[in-house]
């Protein structure tokens, strides 16, 4: 296997942020991010679940978004993924769950992201957002 060179990573974390904010901002369905994370090598769903995790914690997840999210996921709300979002505070160690839970942390994190980065863009960023990722183009669906 070849290591990956640091542009690589810098265009799949980008790649990454883009796929997570289009599902947040209604542009990219669930189902069809969890089709690209499917896709991905298990080390990159690693990668992309400490990415989730990190915009979740910077968008300050509270336990009615982690119970808000869990709902909308799909995944049960007895699902170890589902447990840990909801715990106060949230535990946020996704990566480290087995490769078989991996889908389903990705349901419950971009979910529950998708939550708490609403909130925030509706209270903090109305009108008068500087960020790339809250203004993204209402281009069509991407597979």
């Amino acid at each position: 296997m070849t290591p990956l060179s640091s542009d690589d990573d810098r265009s799949f974390r980008r790649e990454t942020e883009r796929v997570v904010n289009e599902i947040a901002q209604g542009l990219r369905t669930l189902h069809s991010g969890v089709s690209w994370f499917s896709d991905l090598a298990p080390t990159r769903q690693q990668m992309v679940l400490q990415e989730v995790a990190g915009y979740a914690m910077q968008a300050h997840v509270t336990t009615a978004d982690g119970r808000a999210g869990v709902a909308r996921s799909g995944v049960k709300p007895t699902a170890d993924p589902s447990v840990m979002i909801c715990m106060d505070p949230p535990r946020f160690g996704f990566a480290g769950l087995p490769s078989a839970e991996h889908v389903k942390a990705f349901r419950v994190l971009v979910s529950v992201f998708a939550v708490a980065d609403t909130r925030r863009r509706e209270r903090y960023c109305k009108g008068a957002c500087g960020h790339a990722w809250h203004n993204l183009s209402d281009a069509t669906e991407q597979p």
